[in-house]
């Protein structure tokens, strides 16, 4: 695991190593980009998948309770990574739609994982306290007063 924390700096810089050019020509293959160069699409790839692959080495290797949050910025990153790859093909179009599964897992996760924090904070261990407050209606009002209290 350190190995894989230690190469990080390295895998950052590879973009370094792609050609300044629409056109990547090798003995092998031939590929060409219409809206970067190869240095700067790697560069942009770089800086959207390195803070994923750190993001996802502290999501296995967390032992708290509370580790599920980092899936929310897992997959903030995985999909502006989506957005980079398929620049081209007017994936702005519907990108709510491939979001909206996600979120509909994740929000109720991390409204949780808020309410366990809050419980922890104000003293409530017994998990019958905590259960009737989240049972407890309450506006939108009531709500954010109680953020400040």
């Amino acid at each position: 695991m350190v190995f894989l924390i230690a190469i990080s700096p390295y895998l950052f810089y590879v973009y370094e190593s792609f050609p300044n050019d629409y056109v990547w020509k090798t003995s092998f293959f031939e590929s060409k980009l219409e809206v970067y160069t190869w240095y700067t699409f790697a560069w942009i790839l770089t800086g959207k998948i390195m803070p994923l692959y750190l993001l996802l080495i502290w999501f296995f290797t967390c032992k708290h309770w509370w580790h599920w949050i980092i899936l929310v910025p897992i997959f903030l990153y995985i999909f502006q990574t989506w957005g980079v790859i398929n620049q081209g093909n007017n994936a702005d179009e519907v990108e709510l739609y491939y979001m909206l599964p996600v979120m509909l897992v994740l929000v109720p996760m991390v409204y949780l994982i808020r309410a366990k924090i809050f419980s922890k904070v104000r003293g409530l261990d017994d998990m019958k306290d905590f259960e009737e407050d989240l049972k407890r209606k309450r506006t939108l009002w009531q709500e954010f007063k109680e953020l400040f209290q």
